[in-house]
């Protein structure tokens, strides 16, 4: 029989696992919250107004429609990447594993827990082990590679046009070099796969010595033989299909801000949109802030602000942009989170 202090220990602990859950969606909420009332202070209320009344709505209704063919380029991505395996996933089956995902890895776990999600739903849906980890696992490299391309070309017109100070440019460009280092490492492994297991192990080892836990050799040697399997699918015309859904999603991602800018009356040439679009989201993208709160905002804002464009026009664009793009995805992304969740009870043994 346990004694009373026993049982409440029990209750605290079950009280503490059931309100545990709000406090990351707490934090988010408010640090975007902070942003999208810090933001506006920058601007000039009167310029902002005059904006407003003067936007081109059939502008604004093409970048809402931009920035749905954006997403449908993610569950296309998904869609070829699980044909890889060998099965069968619709691209709006795709659309709507990202939009939970998004939303669970912005709450619980980041990017991780946006892989997680993502592969737990595909296997839901009926998709192979072997499909929804590659489903799962790629999506972000693909991106990524595309992202580092814009971002690349975006630091070049920057340099080009003087608007960087040594110092900002040192900063993106050591971002860009971490992400191409991380890109030669992960070819090594694979060209290397014996070796490339062993200093996994090592790594990991030491990554677990410096959390204090238990090493776990095997599970980098399963990271090294998954990194494998991807690329032997990939090779060939296999990269081809994903790569087109990734370049959808980025282009009609940029697009949607250019539009924005076009229904503020500014419209931009190619070269500054990239510039102020590809380092942010890229910067965004390997930070530790879920969904890259702030990061996007204050790098997006700084960046357009010193390429000429006046800060009430692009306060207002960046937040409409981040709103379409991440905001309201992500609240559209929480319901689906609901529904996949009850299709896990009614298919444990996929979901597992």
């Amino acid at each position: 029989m346990s004694g009373p202090d026993e049982g409440g220990g029990r209750d605290r602990g079950k009280r503490g696992k059931k309100g545990s859950w709000w406090r990351p969606v707490f934090l988010v909420v408010f640090f975007g919250l902070a942003v999208h009332v810090v933001l506006p202070q920058l601007a000039d209320v009167e310029a902002s107004v005059r904006i407003l009344r003067e936007l081109r709505w059939w502008a604004l209704a093409l970048a809402v429609a931009a920035q749905g063919t954006s997403y449908w380029g993610s569950g296309y991505l998904l869609r070829e990447l699980a044909a890889l395996g060998g099965d069968r996933l619709s691209a709006g089956e795709g659309v709507r594993i990202t939009l939970a995902a998004n939303s669970v890895g912005l709450v619980a776990g980041g990017q991780v827990g946006d892989v997680a999600a993502t592969y737990r739903w595909a296997r839901v849906l009926g998709v192979s082990a072997a499909g929804a980890l590659l489903a799962s696992s790629l999506p972000n490299f693909f991106n990524t590679a595309v992202l580092a391309g814009a971002g690349a070309l975006g630091l070049v017109e920057l340099i080009a046009l003087h608007r960087l100070t040594p110092a900002e440019a040192g900063g993106f460009a050591l971002s860009l070099g971490l992400l191409c280092s991380v890109g030669v490492a992960i070819a090594w492994a694979i060209r290397h796969r014996e070796r490339g297991a062993r200093l996994a192990a090592r790594l990991e080892a030491a990554w677990a010595r410096l959390r204090r836990r238990t090493p776990d050799p095997e599970r980098a040697s399963a990271s090294v033989s998954r990194l494998a399997g991807a690329w032997d699918a990939l090779r060939g015309r296999g990269w081809k299909g994903p790569l087109l859904g990734s370049a959808i999603n980025i282009t009609f991602d940029a697009l949607t801000l250019y539009l924005l800018f076009v229904a503020a009356s500014h419209p931009l040439s190619p070269g500054v949109l990239l510039a102020g679009y590809g380092l942010p989201i890229l910067l965004g993208k390997i930070s530790i802030l879920p969904g890259g709160i702030g990061v996007v905002e204050g790098t997006m804002t700084a960046l357009f602000t010193s390429l000429g464009v006046e800060t009430s026009t692009v306060v207002l664009v960046v937040l409409a942009y981040r709103g379409l793009s991440f905001w309201i995805p992500t609240l559209i992304g929480f319901p689906l989170v609901l529904h996949f969740q009850r299709r896990s009870r009614e298919a444990p043994d996929a979901a597992s």
